[in-house]
This record gives structure tokens, sequence and C-alpha cells, in this order.
């Protein structure tokens, strides 16, 4: 069943289909999220207020434009909220990759890949808001160059330059990272 369909079915009040919208989104809306406020924010809170704006706005959602872009524009505009209101600038948190079970991989390795991580995390909390917010819409959320203009209020154009940038930075930062 398609994202529009299980709204639509849920505006039309049959609660499993959010639990099945929940279920869907839970995962990417509070990578979203995290990736774009890091650490020192309740980013908890926000996930929670996301999902409580979708269910209190869900007769405000359009069925004629994508779910998924409704859903991660709340997100977004949720995650700038706190980041206005805060003065600290975003440092992500990092997943502890080393503690994955592998007997074939030496510990060095582990090592050299969590290295890889921390340093990408580290390159996307400093890259510039907008490249950062494009490339997280794009490959965390999944969202078309369209849907991220649209949500970004910025020209398609413009979408692609801020991705072609923020991978750049990302490419340059990650050298030697390639045969992790």
């Amino acid at each position: 069943m398609t994202d529009e369909e299980l709204m639509q079915r849920y505006r039309d009040g049959d609660v499993q289909a959010f639990d099945d919208l929940y279920a869907r989104y839970r995962g990417p809306v509070y990578r979203y999220i995290a990736r774009l406020l890091g650490t020192g924010h309740d980013i908890d809170a926000v996930v929670q207020d996301c999902w409580f704006r979708v269910i209190h706005h869900r007769d405000s959602w359009s069925a004629a434009k994508p779910l998924r872009a409704w859903l991660f524009r709340i997100a977004h505009n949720l995650a700038v909220d706190v980041l206005r209101s805060s003065t600290r600038s975003p440092v992500d948190a990092v997943d502890n990759v080393s503690e994955l079970p592998d007997n074939r991989r030496s510990i060095d390795h582990w090592q050299f890949i969590r290295d890889c991580v921390e340093r990408l995390l580290k390159l996307l909390s400093e890259l510039p808001a907008a490249q950062r917010n494009a490339f997280l819409l794009k490959e965390e959320a999944g969202l078309s160059l369209q849907q991220i203009a649209e949500l970004s209020d910025v020209g398609r154009e413009t979408v692609k330059s801020r991705l072609r940038y923020a991978i750049g930075s990302l490419r340059r930062g990650l050298e030697g990272c390639e045969h992790a």
C-alpha cells in the first residue's frame, strides 16, 4: 500500500494505517532530525513533536503532494525551529560501529571504519546548513530533487548545486576511507 493510501485511510479513521506509516518512517524521520540537530538537543522530543503534528494536522495534508515530502517538511521545520532557538552549533552523534560482531575482521579494521564514520559525521556537521539539509533530504529522506526544491523554497538547479558542493566536500574529507 502506498504512503498516500495509508494516510488517506488514517484520515478516514483507520488507526492501523497510522501505525503502518509510523513503522515505515520512524527510523528515517529520527535519523534526519538527529543529523540536522546533532548532540546537545532533545532529538526524541522533536521526533515526538513531529509525529504529534502529523496526527494533529492530518486533515491539512493534500493527496496531490507526496506524503513523504509533507512529513519531512514537518520534520525539517521543527528541526530548524530548534536550531534557531539554540546558540549551539550541531555536532552529530556517532554510532559505535566497532561493536558490530564480525570475527572475520580485525580490531584495526573496525577502528578504521569507526574513524571514517566519525569523520563523515563531523564533515556533515561542518557543511553549510543549506548543503547539509539538501544532502540529508536526498540521502536520509530519499526525496527527489524537485521535492527538496519545494521543501527548501529554492529552484531545482540550486538544489543540484548544493548537493554537488556537499558531495564534493564530503569526498575530499573522506579521502583514504574508500577501502573501508
